[in-house]
């Protein structure tokens, strides 16, 4: 194992786990201010609910072993149930199971961030108007079972990789797709807030939503560049174009504001470097900084355009998640397939002479979406008809951190 490779996984893994604070501030300034603490609370429920459904059997059934259908891989075995074979000697030492520079530990630690954050991101497109009880209830069954069998397809040897052979640097099909289409199922369940079209919802807070912005930029870094699991030239070029990106893209959103709105916004380059970000995760470690350039200009262009989306299908997604993740994400996934260069990640691109890997990509967005929106549909329709998962519309207008929580975020004139 190389200390140098361990300490920069376990510094990439406290990145990580930082993005989850940082959405939470990210979403937390755009909601109103009686609904701010029951967002944060959404955000942070998940550092607990996931840890706890991850070290007992989400890394298990993503990382150990194949479950085969035929000669398609469908999902790990239990044999790290509980962190199984880890028990048997010492967790931090040994390499034994995956036989990287690293520890078994720091691979589990490090998977177990990207786990915690992608239900996180679903929390947007519900805010106001979702359970908290209902939330702790889906995020945990829905790490067991939609994120954990994606992850095992496309990072655990399953069949996305193995047969399709797409491929996923960072998550922008387990995390990102994933995490946008269970968004779309839910809000379809939910129905619009209280008022939606009829009435003006500010954000309450932006300079909390910038400063979440900013911590989810700084915590990327670990999120795309970590995704190499060394301390090598691939994880630079994988920093290097996460930067490139979410700049390019964040000027690419506040000049199709100048453009179409006449002005630029604050939550416009907040926003424009989010759905950079997520556009080049799944790209980061196959294609240059040029290349990053324009999977930049196309997520701010093309997610900005995709806030009419919900509008166009009557659908309340609260705080885009959609059209940030959802369309982010797909849009990185298919230019990965025309712009990845085999000299910087092994992979060759349709722009490079290898036309077969933008139809693998093609495919592996269908699955990801087909998969995550079937079951995430499913889960929430059960949740609804048992347990409820909206609160009353009377809670809903006094505010969700009072009737969920009990508590103010901000007391006034005392």
């Amino acid at each position: 194992m190389d200390t140098g490779d361990t300490a920069w996984m376990l510094t990439s893994s406290a990145l990580v786990l930082l993005m989850t604070p940082g959405l939470a501030l990210f979403y937390g300034g755009m909601v109103r201010a009686k609904n701010l603490l029951a967002m944060l609370m959404k955000n942070y429920v998940a550092m607990g609910v996931v840890t706890v459904t991850w070290i007992l059997v989400g890394y298990s059934l993503a990382f150990s072993g194949d479950w085969k259908l035929g000669d398609w891989g469908i999902l790990g075995d239990l044999k790290l149930f509980g962190l199984g074979e880890f028990n048997d000697r010492q967790l931090g030492t040994d390499n034994a199971v995956f036989g990287l520079t690293i520890p078994d530990a720091a691979h589990m630690v490090f998977q177990m961030m990207f786990a915690i954050i992608t239900p996180a991101l679903i929390a947007g497109a519900v805010a106001e108007r979702m359970k908290f009880s209902a939330w702790v209830w889906f995020i945990g069954i829905w790490s067991i079972i939609v994120y954990a069998p994606l992850a095992h397809w496309v990072w655990g040897g399953g069949f996305i990789f193995s047969q399709i052979k797409a491929v996923d640097y960072a998550g922008g099909l387990v995390v990102h797709i994933n995490a946008g289409a269970a968004a779309l199922a839910l809000v379809l369940v939910l129905g619009p807030r209280t008022g939606w079209k009829q009435t003006i919802i500010r954000p309450n807070a932006l300079p909390l939503t910038v400063l979440g912005a900013g911590l989810l930029w700084f915590g990327w870094f670990g999120f795309n560049a970590g995704s190499a699991l060394a301390a090598n030239g691939a994880a630079a070029n994988a920093f290097v174009t996460t930067q490139v990106a979410a700049a390019v893209a964040a000027m690419a959103w506040v000049i199709s504001e100048q453009v179409v709105h006449g002005r630029p916004t604050t939550l416009g380059f907040a926003s424009g470097a989010v759905a950079g970000l997520v556009a080049i995760t799944p790209a980061a470690g196959f294609v240059s900084p040029l290349w990053a350039v324009v999977i930049g200009i196309a997520a701010g262009v093309l997610c900005f355009t995709a806030l009419r989306i919900k509008v166009a299908f009557n659908f309340d997604d609260s705080l885009d998640v959609v059209a940030v993740h959802l369309v982010g994400g797909i849009v990185g996934a298919l230019l990965l397939g025309l712009f990845a260069d085999k000299a910087i990640g092994g992979v060759d691109g349709l722009f490079f002479g290898a036309p077969e890997q933008f139809l693998r990509q093609l495919a592996s967005v269908a699955v990801a979406f087909g998969y995550s929106f079937v079951v995430s549909y499913v889960l929430a329709r059960i949740l609804s008809r048992t347990i409820g998962l909206r609160v009353s519309e009377n809670e809903e207008r006094q505010g969700l951190d009072i009737t969920q929580h009990h508590e103010q975020a901000w007391v006034l004139g005392e």
